[in-house]
């Protein structure tokens, strides 16, 4: 049925000509917005959608994937306080976000800085750029050695990346440390491309001075075998997705290899109920990075009745909105910690 102009320019869909009170929340700006238009609204949709998730009765396990340069962003204290409020169960990351992190639990810093820096002067001065911010090549060398250095500590056997990170969470105690708050909480951390990293540098490093000694080593189809049991442990499922990238695959491929663990249930969904995206990249080259929300449907990763919402927005400026939202409403407030049994 065609669409009557009297519905299409009713009183109920005027945009909202936001008005700035002085003494407003975050909440609050954030309710205001998603009556407006463009990314605002959206950004708007996302927030009501995160307080769908944590209210609804049925407590779904909501999985944060993390991509993108977000402590040098300025977002680790965010990160952590969502590990810590409880308003994320499972998290998967890059491999190079949870490496700052770990740079930072042992005296580094990220430096504001500019764009425009001469990058073969900041090489001869053993200094990296992550756009306009700056950091210490000689303690992310320093960093990488103590990756690798603490892998030779652990039993010569098979680990999980969930497994790894589990027990290097435990050395830090840094408080302002995403480590630290998911060791404390018990969120696992899933890198499921650990390999592309700092990380995986450091780990690498182990294996060469091991030699062809018995040493620990990776098992990345551990992670599966894991990120299944957290989706089966589960009555319903929710994903927040920060950028794209593997993070964002894996926690969908986390719902379809869930269907195979279940051999007398063919056809059961573990499809998610709810999913938020914070990106900058658009869906024109079909990369997964920016592809919609209603084309995971398709793949069975998103329920076809699901509620979903994607802002075209920066994270450093989407996350504490989204996050500012949650806490200004008290949604985090008794809400029950998720354990799993791997």
């Amino acid at each position: 049925m065609a669409p009557k102009r009297k519905d299409l320019l009713s009183k109920e869909s005027v945009v909202n000509q936001l008005l700035m009170d002085p003494g407003m929340t975050v909440a609050e700006l954030v309710d205001g917005m998603s009556t407006m238009s463009f990314q605002a609204r959206n950004v708007g949709r996302a927030a009501k959608i995160y307080e769908r998730m944590l209210t609804d009765p049925d407590r779904p396990t909501i999985y944060l994937s993390l991509t993108g340069a977000l402590i040098a962003a300025g977002l680790r204290r965010v990160v952590r306080d969502m590990v810590r409020t409880g308003i994320v169960d499972v998290i998967v990351s890059t491999g190079a976000i949870l490496y700052h992190d770990y740079y930072e639990s042992r005296g580094g810093r990220h430096h504001r800085s500019s764009p425009d820096m001469d990058d073969v002067v900041l090489q001869k001065l053993h200094i990296d750029r992550v756009y306009d911010t700056l950091v210490d090549e000689d303690k992310f060398y320093g960093t990488d050695l103590a990756v690798g250095r603490f892998a030779s500590t652990l039993e010569p056997r098979g680990y999980s990346s969930r497994e790894f990170m589990a027990l290097l969470a435990r050395t830090v105690k840094d408080p302002d440390s995403i480590l630290h708050a998911a060791a404390e909480a018990g969120v696992p951390l899933f890198v499921p491309a650990i390999n592309d990293s700092s990380l995986g540098i450091g780990i690498t490093n182990h294996y060469l001075e091991a030699g062809d000694r018995p040493h620990m080593h990776l098992d990345s189809i551990m992670d599966n075998v894991e990120l299944i049991k957290t989706v089966t442990q589960s009555r319903a499922t929710a994903s927040i997705y920060l950028g794209g990238g593997v993070p964002k695959n894996y926690v969908n491929d986390g719902v379809i290899m869930a269907q195979y663990a279940v051999k007398d249930e063919a056809g059961c969904d573990y499809a998610h109920r709810y999913a938020i995206q914070l990106t900058m990249t658009g869906p024109q080259d079909g990369g997964l990075s920016g592809s919609t929300l209603s084309e995971a449907k398709s793949w069975g990763k998103i329920k076809h009745e699901a509620t979903t919402a994607m802002a075209y927005v920066e994270l450093s400026i989407g996350l504490p909105l989204l996050c500012g939202y949650v806490w200004g409403k008290g949604l985090h407030k008794g809400r029950e910690r998720r354990s799993f049994v791997f």
